[in-house]
């Protein structure tokens, strides 16, 4: 019997892992993969502030698994894990239901030689007040479409009106993290391309976008040789930035910072901090954290099953020499799939000794829509390079193609650019249903 791979999580390191490994093993009859998701299709994560603003039109740029499986030797499987047995190796999914609530796909079992979970994470609210209830979170294409029907809708209902009265709308935005940052733009971008197609009840003037960030600068997590220009650039565009600024609770048409201030907002979105999915917590006794991680060695496997790996966002994987972890970064992801698709290898060659990940910070690069771009690439030829302008802007566009590489290859990927570029012609610049 082959070895049984089975990676749970279709995200952008778990799809490109099942791609490679089903073009290698898969291919050649050395191991039999399963790719295992409860959604159909796949969006690139840090495209869905694009899709919320409706700038990116995500059934055009959606990558189906099923075809992807049959395309790369690889099976997939739709469902949710909803646990796991260790001990006899094999993993629950529960049933899939349909927009009716009838069931589509029943609750199963899938058995595994080894276990890959790369399931992501989810937005942390800190149980803030309110958040979950009036609060709308970018985790997945559901919820970034979503929040780009509510945002058209406030148009529409304006255009639809007779009155003199001018129409607003305000927008509030917690964490300045770089989904918060892309966001912003995007929908300042989005103002200015709804009123140019006869939208214009709502002026670009009177969409109010309010960033809030808790610490002290925009893009903590990021030097603030890049925070300082992205801040002066938001501000140019018309955003009001608060740092500083925590918030406590969020009611129906308003968030209230810790220091009393109240920020009125017919839509809010929550982009502040990151969480692994609940259900890890308590996952047949494996090591987790305090935001659900799956502790890892730097092998990737677990630190309690040398069967079971996770990696990416779902990880806490120790950075050498440091108390730090890997910070979850798509570039992090990237990485670790290709140690994985080595490692996984050398396991079924029956080689004990696995090779350890590295992190290899390559720089950051922001994108503020079709205004700007700021980051810093970083290499051991040219050390550490700053990008502004077109230059970065192209350099950040290069990341996806790069994603798409990965998944489709080169000649494919090429393909789809010469479509996306013949398509502009015939397309709105923005989604408008």
């Amino acid at each position: 019997m082959n070895h049984r791979i089975v990676i749970v999580g279709g995200g952008a390191g778990g799809l490109e892992l099942a791609t490679r490994l089903g073009k290698t093993l898969g291919k050649r009859g050395k191991a039999s993969i399963t790719l295992v998701d409860a959604n159909l299709t796949h969006i690139w994560k840090p495209l869905l502030h694009e899709v919320a603003a409706g700038s990116l039109n995500s059934s055009e740029d959606e990558l189906n698994y099923v075809a992807q499986a049959k395309w790369n030797h690889f099976e997939f499987q739709l469902g949710r894990m909803s646990g796991l047995d260790r001990e006899l190796k094999k993993i629950s999914l529960s049933a899939t239901l349909d927009e009716n609530g009838q069931e589509l796909v029943p609750a199963r079992e899938l058995n595994y030689d080894t276990l890959v979970i790369a399931v992501g994470s989810t937005t942390n609210d800190f149980g803030t007040k309110g958040a979950a209830e009036h609060c709308l979170f970018l985790d997945t294409r559901k919820q970034a479409e979503r929040f780009h029907q509510q945002l058209l809708n406030h148009y529409l209902r304006a255009h639809a009106g007779q009155s003199d009265v001018v129409e607003q709308i305000s927008v509030a935005i917690v964490g300045a993290g770089a989904t918060g940052v892309e966001l912003a733009a995007e929908l300042h971008n989005a103002a200015h391309e709804l009123a140019a197609y006869g939208l214009d009840r709502i002026k670009p003037e009177n969409m109010h976008i309010t960033l809030i960030e808790a610490g002290p600068r925009v893009l903590p997590a990021l030097p603030e040789r890049i925070g300082g220009p992205v801040h002066k650039t938001l501000e140019k565009l018309g955003v009001t930035v608060l740092t500083n600024s925590a918030v406590s609770e969020v009611t129906a048409d308003s968030l209230i910072t810790a220091d009393g201030q109240v920020i009125p907002a017919s839509l809010k979105v929550w982009a502040a901090g990151i969480r692994a999915p609940g259900f890890l917590k308590e996952l047949a006794g494996l090591e987790t954290n305090r935001i659900n991680q799956l502790v890892v060695r730097p092998t990737l496997q677990t630190t309690r099953d040398d069967n079971i790996f996770a990696f990416g966002d779902c990880a806490a994987c120790p950075q050498p020499g440091t108390d730090r972890t890997v910070p979850p970064r798509a570039q992090a992801a990237h990485q670790q799939a290709s140690l994985l698709a080595k490692s996984l290898k050398l396991r079924i060659e029956g080689k004990p000794q696995l090779p350890d990940y590295h992190y290899r910070d390559y720089g950051s690069l922001i994108s503020l829509s079709s205004f700007s771009a700021v980051g810093n690439l970083m290499g051991s030829l040219m050390g550490t390079v700053m990008l502004e302008g077109w230059l970065a802007r192209m350099f950040y566009i290069s990341l996806y193609r790069m994603h798409q590489m990965a998944l489709y290859g080169t000649f494919r990927t090429l393909m789809l650019m010469l479509g996306s570029r013949i398509g502009r012609g015939t397309e709105p610049r923005l989604k408008l249903h």
